[in-house]
């Protein structure tokens, strides 16, 4: 199976930082994975390690395969303005990002699982492929058969709220504002060394 589906505090461990969101057992262990966890010598890393680290980090935060993070990296480069800064706008336009983002879910992996059982509308119609692009203007709910999900329930309560976001938790709709400024993504990623290893 080529998508990972173990432990995710490990790949967290892995890169040093809770990259699925809050994580409690990341908190406890906070050194890197295997049986030698502190105590293991690292090598100083190159510049090649440090950028395929960046990029596989932003490839498991947003929960996608190599050739689905390639692919869009392609088709950010042929988008005006900055590579880096596209390639986020279109992870960040993705549905079940934008599901994530809405508060819908705990997790993107969660969020994933929501589109992908056909739980999550887009324009009134049904939407069960969490790649698409959604465009500025479009809106996002929830199916009325699938409102009262205690996952959905559960997330909605304890939900973030995002400015490119316009989201009414009694209705579970939201409506996709614009595309967010780079400055308003939260997650910590160095997009410009992603953009040196696929310039190699």
């Amino acid at each position: 199976m080529a998508r990972y589906i173990g432990p995710s505090t490990k790949i967290a461990r892995k890169f040093g930082e809770p990259i699925f969101g809050s994580d409690k057992d990341f908190e406890k262990r906070t050194y890197p994975p295997g049986q030698h966890g502190l105590a293991a010598k690292r090598k100083k890393q190159r510049e090649y390690g440090i950028q395929l680290k960046e990029k596989q980090k932003v490839r498991y935060m947003y929960g996608l395969l190599e050739k689905q993070f390639h692919n869009t990296y392609l088709k950010a480069s042929r988008m005006p303005g900055q590579k880096g800064e596209n390639l986020l706008f279109l992870l960040e336009s993705r549905l079940d990002n934008i599901v994530y983002r809405m508060g819908l879910a705990p997790t993107r992996a969660a969020a994933r699982q929501l589109v992908s059982h056909s739980h999550i509308t887009l324009n009134g119609a049904v939407c069960n492929i969490p790649s698409v692009q959604v465009k500025p203007g479009e809106v996002i709910a929830v199916r009325e058969r699938s409102k009262s999900l205690e996952v959905i329930t559960n997330s909605v309560a304890s939900a973030s709220k995002y400015s490119w976001i316009e989201f009414d938790p009694k209705a579970l709709t939201g409506k996709f504002l614009n595309v967010p400024a780079r400055e308003d993504i939260p997650e910590n990623i160095n997009e410009q060394l992603i953009v040196d290893l696929y310039s190699k």
